[in-house]
């Protein structure tokens, strides 16, 4: 199996523009041409991970946390960073890591956190609002609907629970072609008029060239006309943070008892506990304080996260409970989304995985 089908896979599912700045999600180690015999899944990497997959014959590991976060002026083996990429490279093990883009997709970490808790009526916390562009292009009448549906199919005119959105205009287009044009209609160096379709669809940002090319290869023309446009809408399908409720009010004290037996923590840091019973869920994996307020502002009776600060406990004003559950337990099932991406369309490939706890904080 080729490195480059795996990560196509992952990257198709939460694209790497998706990331933020002072990420390093992608490929650390190998090259996209290496033949991969199987895969060990783990949050984090450490050499004892590396171990591991040496001796369990992995020359892949994909991880949630990227190994390399800075980059290396010197490669030594003076830190276990530089330690696991040169046992790596030694041992010729590709390294690819799904972070923060894995995070703000629909169907990522805080999701699949939402999934253990049953949470129904879910929808994104904190939705992207700089991720929703319009396309606009002009295709003749009777080429509409295979332009159309060639933008749908590439991922476009998507809004909340519904696809296939446009809006279409019929009108009349001119042009001339000059000696060096070959037109698919009307006639070199005369003024053609022709009846054409406005079409206008959303798209995320990142799938923007996928959709053009695929516009592009339906379309008649030997040049195409469309423009890319910013939106304010925001976007439902990527974001940070999740929102939900429980099928039935439950008593908080029983929450939070589900909550410790379904995340296996060893304990967990809470605000008062000024609600009787849990309704309405917010939840973000890894360190998600900075989602506090869109968690009051969302009427959620909790907010379950990881790594909230001291300070942070005051600014709620007994608004919410805020629930720490650790950073560790909150992102821990990110491994069943990379197994079920990857078997799902390979389902011969070996996937593991990773036995090593690498939660580096203990409780006594």
């Amino acid at each position: 199996m080729k490195l480059s089908h795996i990560t196509s896979i992952l990257e198709d599912f939460a694209p790497l523009s998706l990331q933020e700045s002072y990420d390093n999600a992608g490929l650390v180690t190998g090259h996209k041409e290496m033949d991969i015999s199987e895969a060990l899944l783990c949050i984090d990497i450490t050499e004892s991970v590396i171990n591991e997959a040496i001796q369990k014959g992995c020359n892949l590991i994909i991880s949630h946390h990227p190994l390399i976060f800075k980059g290396l002026k010197k490669i030594n083996g003076s830190n276990y960073i530089e330690r696991c990429v040169i046992k790596a490279i030694k041992n010729d093990i590709a390294i690819y890591c799904a972070h923060t883009n894995i995070d703000s997709v629909l169907n990522g970490v805080s999701h699949k956190m939402g999934d253990k808790l049953n949470l129904i009526n879910t929808r994104i916390l904190s939705p992207n609002k700089d991720n929703l562009k319009k396309l606009i292009c002009y295709c003749p009448k009777e080429h509409s609907e295979k332009v159309r549906n060639a933008i749908f199919k590439a991922g476009a005119g998507s809004i909340g629970n519904y696809d296939n959105c446009s809006f279409n205009i019929n009108g009349e287009g001119t042009f001339k072609a000059n000696l060096k044009a070959n037109p698919f209609v009307g006639e070199k160096e005369k003024i053609h008029t022709e009846s054409e379709t406005r079409i206008e669809v959303l798209l995320p940002n990142h799938i923007s060239n996928k959709v053009i090319s695929a516009m592009k290869e339906a379309h008649p023309y030997e040049e195409v006309a469309f423009d890319i446009i910013n939106t304010e809408i925001n976007d439902t399908t990527t974001g940070f943070g999740l929102i939900g409720e429980l099928e039935e009010e439950i008593n908080t004290n029983d929450f939070l008892n589900l909550i410790k037996e379904t995340f296996n923590c060893e304990a967990i840091r809470h605000s008062p506990l000024i609600n009787t019973t849990i309704k309405t869920v917010a939840l973000c994996g890894g360190s998600g304080s900075f989602l506090i307020n869109n968690a009051i502002n969302s009427k959620a009776d909790i907010f379950i996260t990881g790594d909230i600060k001291y300070h942070d406990y005051f600014t709620t004003e007994d608004k919410i409970i805020l629930a720490d559950i650790g950073h560790y337990e909150s992102e821990q099932f990110t491994k069943d989304i990379f197994y079920e991406l990857v078997t799902k369309k390979i389902p011969t490939f070996a996937v593991r995985f990773s036995e090593v706890n690498t939660n580096p904080i203990n409780y006594i």
